[in-house]
């Protein structure tokens, strides 16, 4: 007879099978745990689980359900004011929804993201989706636009790089 896992060691199983490289049981673990701690009333980790499903699934080409998964966990990070996962997963859904080739709705989510991770403080990762944003800009023939995205994400960098330094001596332009 076998025991039940807990919803921590079901995660524990799709962590090591994603950095493994094993997409499928990883996907499959996750949905799991999710499920788990769904069961014991714990939302967050629920939420936190099928950010990481949905991680899983992007890496495994499989945007449509990537997206099925995470849309919806921001809003549970919000509706406990942990910025820095809402902003996780707001990026997720923006992963996905340009995958799909939603561009007006993965932007929604990619400035959303960025707004929630400042709130966070979390600056680096702001950073990051910015030039997410900037380059989905660049894509869509929205120059002004990128220049502007990329110079909101430089801004808030307490100690630029020299490669972030020339950066924002480069977009320094008057609009």
């Amino acid at each position: 007879m076998s025991e039940k896992l807990s919803p921590q060691e079901i995660a524990e199983q799709g962590k090591q099978s994603y950095q493994a490289g094993d997409l499928e049981a990883a996907i499959k673990s996750f949905a799991e745990a999710a499920a788990a701690y769904k069961d014991v009333g714990d939302d967050v980790m629920a939420a936190e689980m099928k950010n990481n499903q949905s991680v899983a699934l992007l890496l495994d080409k499989k945007p449509e359900a990537a997206l099925a998964v995470v849309v919806g966990t921001d809003l549970v990070f919000a509706g406990v004011a942990d910025h820095r996962r809402q902003g996780m997963a707001l990026t997720n859904q923006g992963t996905a929804l340009e995958t799909l080739k939603r561009f007006k709705e993965a932007i929604d989510c990619y400035v959303r993201a960025g707004d929630a991770l400042k709130t966070a403080g979390e600056i680096d990762m702001r950073l990051q989706v910015m030039q997410l944003l900037s380059s989905l800009y660049l894509r869509r023939f929205k120059f002004i636009d990128a220049i502007i995205a990329l110079q909101a994400g430089l801004a808030e960098v307490k100690n630029p790089t020299p490669r972030q330094r020339l950066m924002k001596k480069l977009l320094f332009i008057r609009l």
